[in-house]
This record gives structure tokens, C-alpha cells and sequence, in this order.
């Protein structure tokens, strides 16, 4: 079961990086940023589930915490560089 979640999520992730790479937007890159979050928050909380632990929780809270104020500060920079466009 592990091999089949670390193939799944090694692909996406995959596709997710491509997504960062190309763009071509700042806001698709900042959506497959949060993308590829969720997708090592999902493999942390699949390996706990299947361990039988919670010692990653702490771990799963900063990611969370690092994907919601980055997402914040890119739709500011957005929100602030539509403004000044006439």
C-alpha cells in the first residue's frame, strides 16, 4: 500500500513542479506551490496513518501555516499590482 501512495504522489508532485516551472502566470505558480503542500502534507498524514503515530503533527501544522501566509502575501502582491495597472 505505501509503494502505490509514494507512486501516486511522487507523480503528481511531479506534475505539480512542471506547473511551477512553467507558469506562466504568478498565480499558477502560487496555486501548484499550495498544490504541492497539500501533497507532502497528504504523504505525512498517509505514513502516520499507516505507522500508527502522531509525532509528525507539528510538522503538518508548519506546512499548513507556511502555505496559508504564502498564499496570503501572493494574492497581496497581486491585489497591489492590479492597482497601479490604469
Amino acid at each position: 500500500m505505501l509503494g502505490v501512495i509514494m507512486v501516486v504522489f511522487g507523480i503528481a508532485a511531479v506534475l505539480t513542479v512542471i506547473r511551477i516551472v512553467r507558469g506562466p502566470s504568478i498565480l499558477d505558480r502560487a496555486v501548484a506551490s499550495d498544490v504541492l503542500l497539500t501533497e507532502v502534507m497528504c504523504v505525512l498524514g498517509a505514513e502516520m496513518a499507516i505507522n500508527g503515530h502522531t509525532r509528525s503533527i507539528p510538522v503538518l501544522l508548519i506546512i499548513a501555516a507556511i502555505g496559508v501566509f504564502g498564499s496570503i502575501a501572493v494574492a497581496r502582491f497581486v491585489a497591489r499590482r492590479d492597482n497601479t495597472t490604469p
